[in-house]
């Protein structure tokens, strides 16, 4: 809450977030039969972290 309040918050927890959700991501794109639910839940994730991780930056 406190980076909607206009304070720095934490960085590492929304990095390890956006790295989990590229994880996901390729393990989904990258199976033989590629599970798209899988790519579909994660790749807003990644775009989010990634926002909050440079926004949570001093």
């Amino acid at each position: 809450m406190s980076n909607l309040q206009g304070s720095y918050g934490n960085p590492v927890q929304p990095l390890v977030a956006m790295i989990n959700c590229i994880i996901w991501t390729l393990y989904g794109f990258l199976k033989k039969d590629r599970d798209w639910p899988i790519i579909f839940a994660n790749v807003p994730g990644i775009f989010l972290g990634a926002i909050t991780f440079f926004t949570a930056l001093h």
